[in-house]
């Protein structure tokens, strides 16, 4: 018999803890290959971990509600000598029973669609604290951009497991932290006076109500949206396209296209590619803000928000978009939203985004005022196609016709992106659907 270890896996860069949600094997059960023993949870995302091996659960290392961190243990398997052989690293020390280490690849469930942007150390926060405090990467993220000390996050009652500060806590923070002393040593500049909350007013109860408390992908999201709203100044712009050339041409072409290439053709990777060429044309959309430095994108990662079974949200990524043909395009959008609503996203599916086009128009909606996805500038909002009576030009004169219209709203952090590229963009989006080419071939 050999015992293999199980470690918590690699969840994104910035990821270095997870909490346990639930064990859905028990010691003594016998186990396959790809199983899934366990489902764990991130500020990003919830995924279960598998097992690498065949065989039968040992031990458990840890027990529900348990933040652990990557690389540790977290089960250990015995199974056969020749199957552990198999899928040990040779690295691995061999101990009274020989003892394999061997890192699940987790499978993700469902995500609340947060972005991460990459940074692992923030400034002079260390990992763990003097008094043995632990703080994630995403909260010492926050509190460099903050401009928030040690000494300062040392005073922040955590409501995480063991008193951890989480991203809520931290969040919850920052609006009253202007009434306390700074420390000279890390002094917080501030252009302008934040805006104090307001006192949210008591709820009273009344008969026949029913309380029901937010799951927790549900209450990620809300922080995330909250987040963004207080980081990014958000505008709107809106503008009605014409999309008659774009529907007659789909319903002309949409059932070959299924029958010669197997996939369903949606309005969707349409509007991407049109995103896209707009993209190209006009960069300044597809940027992060870093404090006063512009982080310019070389790609165009495509974010298309989704909304699960549940109502939760979830933006699965198309990565390098701008390379993608249509057929490659609406491969990969009828992909991810097929796995988006099975739960069966991975990890690095939902992350790297660099704009977001989220679809109202599915909700029967004509328009929308979407939050920008942090750390993107900017989202775009599709809305539902309607038939109208327009006014269009013709050689003879003017014409009222029967025009399939929609609205497209783009929403942008006024910070980095102005109005007249923030207006003009979503313009050079509706050029772009309204010139679609009637002839195309597929």
């Amino acid at each position: 018999m050999a015992k293999v270890e199980v470690l918590m896996p690699k969840m994104g860069e910035s990821v270095a803890e997870a909490t346990v949600i639930r064990w859905l094997k028990e010691v003594g059960d016998t186990i396959e290959m790809d199983e899934p023993i366990m489902e764990i949870a991130t500020d990003k995302v919830d995924s279960e971990i598998p097992s690498p091996v065949d065989g039968v659960l040992a031990e458990q290392c840890c027990q529900a509600d348990d933040v652990v961190q990557v690389g540790k243990p977290v089960a250990y398997i015995t199974t056969e000598v020749g199957a552990a052989a198999e899928s040990a690293p040779k690295a691995a020390t061999p101990a009274k029973d020989e003892t394999a280490q061997l890192v699940a690849a987790p499978t993700t469930s469902h995500s609340n669609g947060h972005s991460s942007n990459g940074t692992s150390e923030v400034g002079d926060i260390p990992k763990r604290s003097d008094s043995g405090k632990f703080y994630s990467p995403l909260v010492r993220t926050i509190a460099k951009t903050e401009g928030v000390s040690v000494q300062e996050l040392e005073t922040i009652s955590g409501s995480g497991q063991g008193g951890r500060v989480t991203k809520a806590d931290i969040l919850s923070y920052l609006p009253d932290r202007g009434t306390q002393t700074q420390t000279a040593a890390h002094p917080v500049v501030q252009s302008a006076p934040k805006p104090q909350p307001k006192v949210a007013a008591s709820i009273s109860l009344m008969p026949g109500d029913e309380i029901v408390e937010m799951d927790r992908m549900r209450k990620l999201i809300a922080d995330h949206m909250v987040m963004s709203v207080q980081t990014s100044p958000h505008v709107t712009s809106y503008v009605e396209a014409d999309l008659t050339n774009v529907v007659l041409w789909r319903n002309k072409v949409k059932d070959e296209f299924q029958r010669r290439e197997g996939e369903k053709l949606t309005f969707t990777p349409i509007f991407i590619e049109c995103l896209v060429k707009a993209i190209k044309d006009m960069p300044g959309v597809n940027v992060s803000l870093d404090g006063q430095n512009i982080i310019k994108r070389k790609s165009i990662n495509m974010g298309m928000a989704a909304a699960m079974p549940s109502g939760n949200l979830i933006v699965p990524v198309i990565k390098n978009a701008d390379q993608m043909s249509l057929l490659g395009l609406t491969k990969a959008v009828n992909d991810l939203a097929e796995r988006a609503r099975s739960n069966k996203l991975k990890p690095e599916e939902i992350q790297g985004g660099t704009y977001t086009m989220t679809n109202v128009g599915t909700f029967g909606n004509v328009m929308g005022t979407p939050i920008i996805n942090q750390p993107q500038v900017a989202i775009m909002a599709v809305g539902a196609i309607r038939k109208k009576p327009v006014v269009i030009e013709t050689p003879t004169g003017d014409a009222i016709a029967i025009r399939h219209m929609m609205f497209l709203s783009h929403s942008y952090d006024h910070r980095i992106v102005d109005g007249a590229l923030g207006g003009s963009f979503v313009r050079r989006v509706a050029d772009y659907l309204e010139n679609w080419d009637i002839n195309r071939t597929i």
